[in-house]
C-alpha cells in the first residue's frame, strides 16, 4: 500500500499542463487517432492549460500586492488566516484513504459509464481531490471509515450527475466540444445558478436585463467592453489600496489584459480537443452503439475565457472585501483564496447564459455563505492539519481557505455528518435544488 501511495503521489506530482496531455495522448491512441495527430493535440492542449496558468497566475501576482494594501489601509486584523486551496489538497492527499479512494472513484467512473448513468469521462485526476477531502473532513468529524468512504462516493456520484447536466452549457458557452467539468468546487454552485437564475426571470425589471458581454457591447461600446471593465475595475482597486498614479495605471491595464487574454489561450485549447472529441465520439459509436454521447472530464480552467467569468469575478471581489470587513462573525480576510472566485463564479455564469449582472447578483450570497462556512469550519481544519502533522509555513495559529474550505456543499456535508440540525433541515432543500438543476438540463435544447 505504501509504494501504491507513493506511486500515486508521484503521478500526480506533475503539472496538469503535463499529466493531462499524457492522458489525452493515450486517449487519442485508444479511439483510433493517428499519432501524429494526437501528439500535436495532447501538446497544444499542454500549451493552452501554460497559457491559462500564466495569464492567471499574472492576474494573482497583481491583485494580491492590491488586497494586502487595502486591508493594511483599513487598519482591520482578524484571528483567522486564509491561506488559500494548497492546505486543503495536502490534507486530503496525505488522508489515509486517498490511495483507496481514487481507485474507488475510477472504478463508479467506469460502472456507471459501463450502465448509461453517466456521460461523464472524468480524467481530471488531480482535481479528485476536491471529492476526497470531503472523506477527510467527515472522517475528522466520525472517525468512521466507512462513512467517510460513503460520504465520499455519494459526493462523487453527485459531481458526475452535476456535471452530465452542465455539459451542453459548458460546450456551448466556452466555445469547445466534447467537454464537461467534473470539479466539485464549482459544480457545487450550479445548482444554485439554476435556481437563482428561474428566481430572477419572476422579478420584473430585473428579468429584463441581459447584460451578457456581447450585448454589453452594443449598448455600452468602450464601455460595456470585458477589458474595459477590468480596467475600471483595476484602477478603483489601485485607488482603494493607495496607489501611486504609476502602479494604479499598471494595475488596471493589467487587468483589462487578463481579461482580454484568457479567451485567447482558452480558443487555444479548444483546437486541441476537436481531434480528440472527434475521434471519441466515433470510436464509441462504433463500439458502445447505446452508450450515447460521452464528455471528457477537465479542470475549471477552461471555462475562464467565458467574458462572463472574469467580468463578474473582478466586480465582486471588492465585495467580497468590503463583506469580510463589515459582517459580524466572519473571522478572516480572502486573501489567499479570493482569485478563485472565478470557479464557483464559472459555473454559476453558465446557469445565467453569461448573464453579467444575473451572475453578479447570484454571487452575492455566494460569496457571503462562503466567508461564514470558512469562518466556522477554520477549527476543524486546524485540527485536520495538527493530527497530519501539516504545518503551514511560517503561520502557526488558525487557518481556513475563503472557498474551497468555505464550498458550500462540502460544508454541508461535513455538518450533516456531524448530526447537525440545520444541515439535516436543509437536506430537502439541497435535494430540491440538485432536482430543478436536473429538470432544467432534461429541457434543455
Amino acid at each position: 500500500m505504501e509504494r501504491f501511495n507513493a506511486a500515486i503521489m508521484y503521478l500526480l506530482s506533475f503539472k496538469v499542463y503535463v499529466l493531462l496531455p499524457v492522458i489525452i495522448f493515450v486517449l487519442a491512441l485508444v479511439f483510433g487517432i493517428r499519432v501524429k495527430t494526437a501528439a500535436k493535440a495532447a501538446l497544444t492542449l499542454g500549451i493552452g492549460f501554460i497559457g491559462i496558468f500564466m495569464t492567471f497566475g499574472y492576474y494573482v501576482g497583481l491583485i494580491n500586492p492590491a488586497i494586502k494594501a487595502l486591508v493594511t489601509r483599513s487598519g482591520l486584523s482578524f484571528t483567522v488566516l486564509d491561506t488559500g486551496w494548497i492546505p486543503l489538497s495536502v490534507l486530503a492527499w496525505q488522508f489515509h484513504l486517498a490511495p483507496l479512494l481514487l481507485v474507488l472513484f475510477l472504478g463508479v467512473n467506469a460502472a456507471l459509464l459501463a450502465f448509461r448513468k453517466t456521460r461523464t469521462v472524468d480524467i481530471d485526476i488531480w482535481n479528485y481531490w476536491h471529492v476526497i477531502f470531503v472523506s477527510a473532513t467527515v472522517f475528522a468529524i466520525t472517525g468512521s471509515n466507512i462513512i467517510a468512504i460513503a460520504f465520499g462516493i455519494g459526493a462523487f456520484i453527485l459531481v458526475l450527475k452535476l456535471s452530465d447536466w452542465s455539459a451542453p452549457l459548458a460546450n456551448r458557452h466556452s466555445g469547445l466540444s466534447g467537454i464537461c467539468i467534473p470539479h466539485l468546487s464549482g459544480l457545487a454552485y450550479y445548482p444554485i445558478g439554476v435556481a437563482g437564475n428561474a428566481l430572477l426571470d419572476r422579478i420584473p425589471w430585473v428579468n429584463k436585463l441581459n447584460a451578457n458581454p456581447e450585448r454589453m457591447k452594443e449598448k455600452l461600446g468602450l464601455l460595456g467592453e470585458p477589458m474595459a471593465i477590468g480596467f475600471i475595475v483595476g484602477a478603483g482597486l489601485a485607488v482603494a489600496g493607495g496607489y501611486s498614479f504609476k502602479a494604479a495605471a499598471e494595475l488596471a491595464v493589467g487587468f483589462a489584459g487578463v481579461i482580454y487574454i484568457l479567451p485567447i489561450m482558452c480558443g487555444i485549447l479548444g483546437s486541441a480537443l476537436i481531434p480528440v472529441s472527434e475521434g471519441m465520439k466515433v470510436f464509441i459509436a462504433k463500439r458502445f452503439p447505446d452508450m450515447g454521447t460521452t464528455f471528457i472530464g477537465l479542470d475549471v480552467a477552461v471555462l475562464f475565457g467565458i467574458p462572463a467569468v472574469m467580468v463578474t469575478t473582478v466586480l465582486l471581489i471588492p465585495f467580497a472585501l468590503l463583506f469580510a470587513f463589515i459582517l459580524p462573525g466572519v473571522k478572516f480576510i480572502p486573501l489567499g483564496d479570493l482569485t478563485n472566485l472565478t470557479v464557483p463564479i464559472a459555473l454559476i455564469a453558465l446557469a445565467t447564459g453569461g448573464n453579467v449582472i444575473r451572475s453578479f447578483i447570484i454571487g452575492i450570497p455566494v460569496v457571503i455563505g462562503n466567508l461564514y462556512c470558512a469562518s466556522a469550519l477554520a477549527p476543524l481544519f486546524t485540527r485536520m492539519a495538527t493530527a497530519a502533522n501539516y504545518h503551514v509555513e511560517g503561520y502557526s495559529g488558525v487557518f481556513t481557505s475563503f472557498l474551497d474550505g468555505g464550498n458550500l456543499l462540502r460544508a454541508w456535508l461535513a455538518y450533516l455528518a456531524s448530526g447537525n440540525w440545520i444541515a439535516i433541515a436543509a437536506t430537502p432543500v439541497v435535494a430540491a435544488l440538485v432536482w430543478y438543476a436536473r429538470k432544467v438540463s432534461k429541457r434543455a435544447p
